[in-house]
């Protein structure tokens, strides 16, 4: 390999992946990882635009990746983890990358529905896997660390470097079947000492029964990727009286989490997302890039090492997204007097349903396909497990035939993942909009904020 060059992986979380990555990255390459749950037609741009050197797919996946492949006119040869391992020496020499180097082009998308890789550095992972282990109290080499998150996303990747930082081992789960029961039996089996989830994963440990006695050797949990229910939070720390529980927010250019809540000392801060990590500079500021004061609503920006290098072939959005020398996160936050941060709403039209990015605008623009309708907007409402769910608000082409749920469904997954099809519709008569003609979100979710809209 050339260094620079980037290896574009299709893996589900096993050994095999563990080994590309870090073979990659000791090659002086830069690791492209892609959710293992997106169709051929998201494969296909990701490929187009990181350009790899090398696609490595688990086999299960290879046919979604040849099709990917075809689509984007790529001639990058495709091998599986097995493949790869008879193709390569054991022996890599040194290391060929510097700390300013780019390790993982993280794809992530914004309000327009195009994906952008996040260039995330060397020292940026490093920094951040720092700042949870300094965070988490995490120094003894007897932690044992066991993961639900999947290693395309950026979660998945820092907790990889645990051991790195002198913290024991790392187990990872198998991503394509979450089983709390055995989830328990391997905390019981392997002592584990850490989990880290997203809520709905946390919320089913729960459930299993004698969970806390069998789980002793536990002593934090840690999720991610959304905020947890209340509900989910209390039952929890019923279930797990004696354990520390830590929620943490961010996103993927800022190398993962920017900010975390010690949920036990600030039991009356349960709507927080915490306060700032260490090496983690943080302001809210307004359109003017001016400090808002205590209390008052502005954009969340940050600077410091973790922060993303920019995206990659991206140079104007970079831009955008670095005016006035900071990263701009897209979420409007408030800070209380001692620190803690609130998200007040998402610039980033975006919903997290089970520990999922959704989209709007991707969502929007494969339903608008649809022959029956005529406009559509997707917003993100309640959902009891899986926190926030999509649904489509449609007007539509012929009012005494309008498209059913499934038709709905049907027709977007065979243009996205699974999961980013809505699992609700209504049929409005008009959107509401304002004199710009935008539509106006804010109304159709203060009139659906209860959620079970369908069709």
């Amino acid at each position: 390999m050339v260094p620079g060059e980037r290896v574009l992986t299709l893996l589900q979380n096993g050994i095999g992946t563990v080994e590309t990555y870090f073979a990659t990255l000791k090659a002086g390459g830069i690791v492209v990882p892609v959710n293992t749950r997106l169709a051929a037609d998201e494969i296909a741009y990701m490929i187009a635009d990181s350009d790899p050197r090398l696609v490595v797919v688990d086999p299960t996946l290879a046919e979604e990746a040849r099709e990917g492949a075809r689509l984007a006119g790529s001639e990058a040869p495709l091998l599986t983890v097995d493949e790869l391992r008879a193709e390569v020496s054991d022996d890599l020499g040194d290391p060929r990358s510097e700390e300013s180097d780019t390790a993982f082009l993280m794809y992530t998308s914004g309000t327009t529905g195009r994906p952008k890789g996040a260039m995330i550095t060397h020292r940026g992972l490093v920094v951040h896997t720092f700042n949870l282990v300094a965070t988490f109290g995490m120094t003894e080499p007897t932690e044992r660390v066991l993961s639900g998150m999947p290693l395309f996303h950026i979660g998945g990747v820092d907790i990889l470097l645990y051991p790195l930082m002198g913290c024991g081992g790392t187990i990872m789960l198998d991503s394509t079947n979450f089983s709390a029961e055995d989830v328990v039996g391997i905390i019981e089996r392997e002592r584990v000492t850490a989990c880290f989830f997203v809520p709905t994963q946390a919320d089913e440990l729960c459930d299993v029964p004698d969970a806390a006695r069998r789980a002793a050797s536990l002593r934090r949990i840690c999720w991610g990727a959304s905020n947890a229910p209340a509900s989910v939070v209390q039952k929890l720390l019923r279930t797990f009286p004696e354990i520390s529980v830590f929620a943490s927010f961010g996103q993927t250019e800022m190398s993962a989490a920017t900010c975390v809540l010690d949920v036990r000392t600030a039991m009356d801060r349960l709507g927080s997302v915490g306060r700032p990590l260490i090496n983690v500079e943080a302001r809210i500021v307004d359109e003017d890039m001016e400090d808002v004061g205590v209390g008052q609503v502005g954009e969340i920006v940050y600077n410091g090492p973790t922060v993303m290098k920019g995206f990659w072939r991206k140079p104007a959005e970079t831009a955008a997204a670095f005016a006035g020398g900071w990263f701009h996160s897209g979420d409007l936050c408030r800070r209380d007097e001692q620190g803690y941060v609130y998200v007040v709403d998402r610039k980033k039209d975006m919903i997290i349903s089970g520990g999922e990015n959704i989209y709007c605008a991707e969502v929007e623009a494969a339903i608008a396909t649809h022959p029956k309708v005529r406009d559509v907007a997707v917003i993100g409402v309640p959902h009891e497990r899986w926190v926030e769910t999509p649904l489509a608000v449609v007007t539509v082409m012929d009012p005494s035939d309008p498209p059913t749920l499934t038709e709905i469904v049907d027709h977007t997954r065979a243009r996205l993942a699974r999961f980013k099809a809505p699992t609700q519709l209504e049929v409005v008569e008009d959107l509401p909009r304002n004199a710009m003609g935008k539509v106006q979100k804010f109304a159709l979710r203060k009139d659906r904020s209860a959620g079970g809209a369908t069709s």
